[in-house]
């Protein structure tokens, strides 16, 4: 059983979202206050929002001493985001969320109830996106087909950043210094008891997405090369494949020589394979480089993120249950 001194805390990260963050706050401070024998804190992590959000933040956090603000230098990424209010967390559970209440607040007592059953990790799965489109579901959907036939690591559709972590599980994923982060799927790489609860994402209640296609795009290219050297070992496996059909063709023209059969002359199938070799070769060349760039950003050790602001030294009764919302 969960005892009275125990401290959820809630990691938000912020990307110019000025006109969902009083709507967030009103909509999970009434969920926050209601759960039994559970202190909370909500801790924003501003991503160098450029619309006023890091205003609204810090009036938050003025009118209520369980918000924390962070504010990095500039715009680190979502991920990045994630990762640095997960290094400040302090309680005895997480839960990683987006600002935009298509992570629905209301799933929280469920999540925290799973976790006081023993459950480390409880993830929120996404059965459905009410305004999203067919070339997202598509694209979102091939996309964990191909992270799961590529990696070891196992990945569960629609389980996205939207998870609590208890104590060991957070503090497990603070040992993770690499820069091309892929959350849920570190989420799943550390193990321990997992418990999954299922959702129906909301359209978004203001403003529009930060996740754009090309956003998707990255993030999909971080997950497979971070999580997999398959692609490697596939290149050197279709290099052979492409030599023995090259090998082939040889004998066949050595075939047709010893036969006197007669080879249209021309340049077709010169121009074919020059071009589908040098294709080939690029690509792979290309594919290498990507993961040699990975090794470079890594051997530099740059710290992940920079913040320009915290919040003030919590004293003892910060973790707050009693704030209300704002009107």
């Amino acid at each position: 059983m969960a005892s009275a001194n125990q401290l959820l805390c809630i990691v938000v990260p912020c990307y110019n979202e000025a006109e969902m963050i009083g709507l967030f706050y009103q909509t999970i401070k009434p969920v926050l206050n209601g759960l039994p024998n559970l202190d909370h804190q909500i801790i924003f992590v501003d991503d160098g929002s450029n619309d006023g959000s890091l205003k609204l933040l810090n009036q938050l956090a003025q009118h209520d001493s369980g918000v924390r603000v962070y504010a990095l230098s500039r715009n680190f990424g979502h991920q990045i985001a994630l990762t640095a209010g997960l290094d400040t967390v302090q309680g005895d559970a997480v839960i990683m969320m987006d600002l935009d209440l298509q992570h629905p607040p209301a799933l929280i007592p469920e999540m925290t109830g799973l976790w006081r059953q023993g459950n480390d990790i409880v993830s929120a799965i996404r059965t459905h996106t009410a305004d999203a489109t067919w070339l997202k579901r598509v694209a979102s959907d091939g996309f964990y087909r191909l992270i799961n036939l590529l990696s070891d690591t196992q990945i569960i559709s629609g389980a996205a950043d939207f998870c609590l972590l208890s104590r060991p599980a957070y503090e497990a994923l603070r040992q993770f210094p690499e820069r091309h982060r892929f959350l849920r799927g570190l989420v799943s790489w550390i193990g321990f008891q997992r418990a999954f609860v299922q959702y129906k994402a909301p359209p978004r209640a203001a403003g529009h997405t930060k996740y754009t296609l090309g956003e998707m795009f990255k993030l999909a290219v971080n997950a497979t090369l971070s999580f997999s050297g398959t692609p490697v070992r596939l290149a050197v496996r279709f290099g052979f494949a492409t030599i023995f059909i090259s090998l082939l063709y040889l004998v066949y023209i050595v075939i047709c020589l010893f036969t006197n059969k007669e080879l249209v002359p021309g340049w077709t199938s010169i121009i074919f394979l020059t071009t589908f070799l040098g294709g080939v070769q690029l690509a792979f060349i290309g594919l290498l480089g990507e993961y040699i760039a990975r090794i470079f950003e890594e051997v530099k050790r740059r710290p992940l993120y920079v913040l320009k602001q915290r919040p003030p030294p919590a004293g003892p009764d910060a973790p707050s249950s009693a704030a209300q919302p704002l009107k």
